[in-house]
C-alpha cells in the first residue's frame, strides 16, 4: 500500500494538499476568502486539481463518464447549485474568469501556443479544408434540428431560434447575450426573459458535446478512423515536436508575446466590432505562422508559456465554468424530453454531418467530428475548452476557436434576418 506521501495530486503529496484544502475551506467558512485575484485562484486551482484527480480514479466514471473534466465541471457547479460555496464567492469567480479576464488570459496563452508550436504545413493543408467542412455542417444541423421539432411539434422557427442557434452563437457573452438582444430588438421586447429562453440550450447543448467528444474519442481510440488530435495524416516527421527546455525569463517573454498578439485583436475589434478579438488573434498568429514571419526562437517562449498555462490552470478553468457558468437549477427547469431531444439532435446531427464530410476530404474524422462539429455546439472559448480536455483533444483549440467564432459571428446575423420570420 501506498505510503499518503507517496499520493501526488497534480505533484503535491496528499497530506500538503489535504492541508490546501482544509485552509480553504475554513476561510470560506469563515467568509474571509479574499474575493480578488489571489483568493479566487487559489480556490479554482484547489478544487480544479482535487476534483479531476478524484474523477480520473472512480472506477467505471473515469472510462465511461469524461473522467477528471467532467468530474470537475459537474461537482464545482453542483457545490454552487447546492450553496456549499456561498453565492458572493460564485458571483465574484464569474467576475474574475470573464470581466477581470481570467478567460483571456489562459485563451490567449492556448491559442498562441498551439499555433505557433504546429507544424507549418500541417496548419495550412487542415485549416483549407477544416473551416468549409465547419460551416456546412453548422447548415446541415440547423435544418435537421428545424425539421425534428416540426415533428416534434414544437414548430421549425422555435426549434431553431431557441435551440440551435443558441447552441451555434459561439457561447455566452459573445453568443447568446448578443443573440437575446438581436431578438429582442426584432420583437420589441425584454432582451433578459430571451437570455433565459436561450440558455438551458447553450448549456446542454455543451453538456452533450462534452459526452460525444469522450464517445468518440474512447470508442475509436484503436481505429483507422483516429488522428490523435491530429486533423489530417501527415509524415510522422511533421508531428515530431522539439523539446523545449523551460525558462524562467523566456517564459516571460512568451507571456508578453501572446498578450501583444491578443491586444492587437482587442485594437482591431473596435474597428470591426462584430468580428471577435480572439478571432482577429486566431488570424493574426495564423498568418504570422503561415508566412514564418516569427523566430524560431520567440515561437519557443510562446510554446513555452503554453505549456506552463496548461500544465496548471486548466483543471482551474474546469473548475470556474463549473461554479459560475452551468447554472444546474435553471437547466433542470427547462428539462422537457422534447428540449432535451433537439438539443441532442443538434449534436449528433453535427458531429455524424463532419464526420461524413471530414472522411470524405481525406481528414480523420474523430477529430473532425468532434473539432468541427460537435464543439460547435458549445459555450465558446469556456466549453471548446471542456471538450476537448475530456476528449484528450486540447491542441486542436485553435480550430476550435476559428470555427467557433467565425460561425458564432454568421448566426449573429442569421439571428437578426431570421427573428423577423419566425418570431
Amino acid at each position: 500500500m501506498k505510503k499518503l506521501t507517496d499520493i501526488k495530486i497534480s505533484g503535491v503529496s496528499l497530506p500538503l494538499y489535504l492541508a490546501f484544502v482544509v485552509v480553504l475551506c475554513l476561510t470560506i467558512a469563515m467568509g474571509k476568502l479574499p474575493l480578488n485575484m489571489l483568493g479566487i485562484t487559489f480556490m479554482l486551482v484547489v478544487l480544479g486539481h482535487l476534483f479531476y484527480f478524484i474523477g480520473e480514479k472512480l472506477p467505471f466514471w473515469n472510462t465511461y463518464l469524461g473522467g477528471g473534466s467532467v468530474f470537475t465541471l459537474l461537482a464545482a457547479a453542483i457545490l454552487a447549485a447546492t450553496g456549499l460555496v456561498p453565492k458572493d464567492i460564485v458571483s465574484a469567480t464569474s467576475d474574475f474568469m470573464s470581466d477581470w479576464g481570467f478567460l483571456d488570459f489562459y485563451i490567449a496563452a492556448l491559442i498562441c501556443g498551439s499555433i505557433l508550436g504546429m507544424n507549418r504545413n500541417l496548419l495550412v493543408k487542415a485549416s483549407a479544408k477544416f473551416i468549409p467542412v465547419s460551416l456546412v455542417t453548422m447548415v446541415i444541423g440547423f435544418f435537421v434540428t428545424g425539421a425534428v421539432g416540426a415533428l416534434l411539434g414544437q414548430g421549425f422557427g422555435h426549434s431553431v431560434m431557441y435551440i440551435s442557434f443558441a447552441q451555434m452563437a459561439g457561447g455566452m457573452g459573445a453568443g447568446i447575450v448578443p443573440l437575446s438582444k438581436i431578438y429582442a430588438a426584432g420583437l420589441h421586447t425584454d432582451a433578459g426573459s430571451i437570455l433565459s429562453q436561450l440558455a438551458p440550450a447553450t448549456t446542454l447543448g455543451n453538456i452533450f458535446a462534452i459526452i460525444g467528444g469522450i464517445i468518440l474519442a474512447r470508442g475509436f481510440a484503436k481505429t483507422k478512423y483516429n488522428g490523435n488530435g491530429v486533423l489530417i495524416p501527415v509524415n510522422k516527421e511533421d508531428l515530431e515536436k522539439a523539446k523545449v527546455n523551460l525558462d524562467a525569463t523566456k517564459i516571460g517573454v512568451g507571456l508578453m508575446f501572446a498578450f501583444m498578439l491578443f491586444l492587437v485583436g482587442v485594437i482591431l475589434n473596435a474597428f470591426i466590432p462584430k468580428v471577435h478579438s480572439y478571432a482577429f488573434m486566431i488570424i493574426l498568429v495564423f498568418i504570422l505562422k503561415a508566412t514564418n514571419t516569427v523566430p524560431k526562437a520567440l515561437e519557443e517562449t510562446v510554446v513555452m508559456f503554453n505549456q506552463v498555462v496548461m500544465t496548471n490552470l486548466t483543471h482551474a478553468v474546469l473548475a470556474g465554468i463549473g461554479l459560475a457558468m452551468i447554472d444546474l437549477s435553471s437547466l433542470a427547469q427547462a428539462m422537457t424530453w422534447q428540449f432535451v431531444l433537439l438539443s441532442l439532435t443538434s449534436v449528433v446531427s453535427m458531429g455524424l454531418a463532419s464526420w461524413i464530410l471530414g472522411r470524405a476530404l481525406g481528414m480523420y474524422p474523430v477529430e473532425t467530428a468532434i473539432g468541427a462539429g460537435m464543439i460547435n455546439n458549445s459555450m465558446g472559448g469556456t466549453g471548446n475548452i471542456a471538450v476537448l480536455s475530456a476528449a484528450d483533444r486540447m491542441e486542436m483549440i485553435a480550430f476550435a476557436q476559428m470555427a467557433n467564432r467565425l460561425g458564432g459571428a454568421i448566426v449573429l446575423i442569421l439571428g437578426g434576418i431570421l427573428i423577423q420570420f419566425f418570431g
